[in-house]
């Protein structure tokens, strides 16, 4: 069938026909077409939408990057065939089934996902038959290998490179922006690619992003890791990894992360950047992605086996969980605490001692410190100031303001101070609900949104002392997340009495 070419604003592979075309093809939603410009001889296949009224019958919607793969405009004429699906839609099928996948199998499936061979309902079925079926630790590496086989690699000079990675499930968790320039500081090479949020209300990109671009090409990290020894950038912008990205897409509605495509997921970066020594950080706590310590103990394992596998040497630091790294959440709140532990301050305390613990054990396996010593080494170059000022070079040459202070770093201009209900202790803080109320306030988009623990476990507070804030760049979003924490009420403060029980009320039981 001869359609004329329609060209749409929509990014990636596909197109939309008319139902009566849809008809005289014998093809539903979701089928594919094989698209033909006979003036180049030129073909691609696609998966088809169907509609009775975007276009008129006898002509074709194609996205721009078929278009410009074929090299089409509008008014063009294509010929249009039904089409073959792709083998790794059986590949999908058996995963849906419980069944086991093969190397071969898993490449099929994420080189079809980045050509943009399956559609996103497709790449959702596989997900899903992950996450509901697991993937054991062949299929582990398989998915490792076939994520780095699919995107762009980099080789650096230096060695040895390190790395290092945390799993999520805590708010606050910035130690990123200390890591990386105390490990730069100390002459090593870390080309630090990181996500943005899924779940959380800041990834580590999200928070760099506040202070320089975090958008480079391979190339480009390999250029400037080459010449400061180090950068924090975003992955999904490097063609690392690519499928990666792909499935948190998908993953991102419904704020999962299945255990095995993580893993393949952190150590495919890891291994596509040449990294040859990589630490794991694992919180564990009731309201983290980890709840146990018998659980950290097997996913350690698992990262271990895939690192020994892969010819990395991994080590896994299982961290406390219970409670936000530092007290901010939201990107302007975390990087101007990050920035004031560079410049000196001395505390958040959680914030320095998780940030020289995980150094510490990057530079102990890199030879730079004696076993036992690390902390304290990484803990000099952060008082020092050598960290700060790698931290700089790293800004500056990234594209941003080296000589940001912490204090320029605002929060939202919105905010509300929620008062202790009752004179006592801070008795637990709720890491999800932290997260849920920062996120409606409208973090990591809004990068003045957050909150401010004012109060952690364990802190002694009055009744009306303010026990956290939340902040806003609306009054309206501002008003949401207040509704939000008055429902979840992420921060429990207790009294020392907890209840109070009458004599009568014993009597009475006594006779009952």
């Amino acid at each position: 069938m001869q359609l004329l070419v329609q060209r749409v604003d929509i990014a990636g592979r596909g197109a939309f026909i008319h139902e009566e075309d849809a008809r005289r093809l014998g093809v539903f939603d979701g089928d594919r077409l094989r698209v033909l410009y006979p003036e180049t001889g030129k073909s691609t296949p696609i998966v088809v939408d169907i509609t009775t009224s975007l276009l008129t019958p006898g002509t074709i919607s194609l996205y721009n990057v078929t278009c410009t793969d074929l090299g089409l405009g509008d008014g063009d004429m294509v010929e249009v065939h039904t089409a073959i699906p792709p083998s790794s839609i059986r590949f999908i099928r058996k995963k849906m089934d419980n069944g086991r996948l093969t190397a071969e199998e898993v490449l099929t499936i994420v080189r079809d996902m980045v050509n943009e061979a399956l559609s996103l309902n497709e790449i959702t079925a596989f997900v899903t038959a992950s996450y509901i079926n697991g993937l054991d630790i062949d299929e582990v590496e398989s998915l490792t290998r076939a994520m780095v086989e699919t995107g762009e690699k980099i080789e650096f000079a230096g060695h040895p490179v390190v790395d290092k990675h945390s799993i999520g499930g805590v708010p606050g968790n910035k130690i990123t922006l200390l890591v990386v320039p105390i490990i730069a500081a100390a002459g090593l090479t870390i080309p630090k690619t990181s996500s943005r949020a899924i779940t959380g209300a800041g990834g580590t990109a999200d928070l760099m992003e506040v202070l320089a671009p975090v958008n480079f090409t391979a190339e480009e990290v390999q250029m400037m890791t080459d010449r400061v020894g180090g950068v924090i950038v975003w992955g999904g912008s490097t063609n690392i990894a690519p499928a990666d990205d792909l499935i948190i897409r998908v993953e991102y509605p419904f704020k999962i992360d299945e255990r095995g495509q993580m893993i393949a997921s952190v150590m495919a970066k890891k291994f596509a950047v040449g990294a040859e020594i990589v630490v794991i950080d694992i919180p564990v706590g009731p309201t983290t992605k980890v709840h146990t310590m018998q659980d950290a103990r097997r996913l350690a394992q698992d990262f271990i086996e895939i690192g020994s596998r892969l010819g990395m040497q991994v080590e896994c630091a299982v961290t406390y969980g219970d409670s936000p790294v530092g007290r901010a959440i939201g990107p302007n709140l975390e990087v101007a605490e990050a920035l004031s532990v560079l410049e000196g301050a001395e505390t958040p305390n959680s914030l320095i001692e998780k940030s020289v613990a995980v150094a510490g054990i990057l530079l102990e396996m890199a030879g730079k410190a004696q076993r036992g010593e690390g902390e304290e080494v990484a803990r000099s170059l952060l008082a020092s100031g050598a960290a700060l000022e790698k931290f700089r070079e790293i800004i500056a040459i990234q594209g941003g303001k080296p000589d940001v202070r912490s204090s320029d770093i605002i929060p939202g201009a919105y905010q509300a101070e929620i008062p202790a209900p009752v004179s006592g202790y801070v008795v637990s803080l709720n890491n999800s609900g932290l997260v849920t109320v920062a996120r409606i306030a409208g973090a990591p988009h809004d990068k003045g949104a957050g909150i401010y623990c004012n109060a952690k476990i364990g802190t002694q507070v009055r009744k009306g002392e303010t026990i956290y804030t939340i902040y806003a760049e609306s009054q309206e979003l501002l008003n949401r997340a207040l509704e939000e924490a008055r429902r979840l009420y992420p921060v429990v403060v207790e009294g020392m009495l907890l209840d109070r029980i009458p004599q009568d009320s014993i009597e009475l039981d006594r006779m009952d």
